[in-house]
């Protein structure tokens, strides 16, 4: 296997959690749904509000990845929702969703784009920084979610 197929296996599995750390689905999977708006312990977040920042971070570094005329959210107040919980199933779905399509969109990027070129818009940039800076972002709130979980009672380790 040449070793831009070896990069690129590595990238698509640390992309999609990795084989040392859970994956979000994984901190995710039996979560009740009444814990989702949970701040135990004072905490400054929610389960919800870890999820929805996920999304808006991932979301935000693939278009910066491909769209030069993308915006990016205002740091850090456009990055966090105010709410504590999703307003209903759907929201929390359709969250989920998009975190899950925004990843295969990103791991698309990285198979077809020269990882190593700097991004024309950007200031030194590149795709395997971003796909790294994906992952890493996911991998550090994902455990979050796991922590809130166990002090929340809700966690099965």
């Amino acid at each position: 296997m040449a070793q831009q197929e070896i990069l690129l296996t590595e990238l698509e599995q640390l992309l999609r959690g990795g084989t040392a750390h859970a994956h979000l689905n994984d901190a995710l999977k039996g979560l009740p749904a009444e814990q989702r708006g949970e701040k135990p312990y004072g905490l400054p977040y929610s389960i919800w509000q870890l999820v929805e920042h996920i999304r808006i971070a991932q979301w935000d570094m693939l278009e910066f990845s491909k769209d030069a005329s993308h915006q990016s959210p205002k740091w850090p107040d456009e990055y966090w929702p105010e709410e504590a919980a999703p307003k209903d199933e759907e929201a929390w779905n359709q969250s989920l969703q998009q975190i899950e399509q925004d990843l295969k969109e990103m791991i698309e990027l990285v198979k077809a784009g020269d990882l190593y070129a700097p991004i024309p818009h950007g200031t030194c940039q590149n795709l395997l920084r971003e796909a790294l800076q994906v992952a890493d972002h996911t991998a550090y709130h994902t455990a979050e979610i796991i922590l809130l979980r166990r002090l929340l009672g809700s966690w099965k380790s």
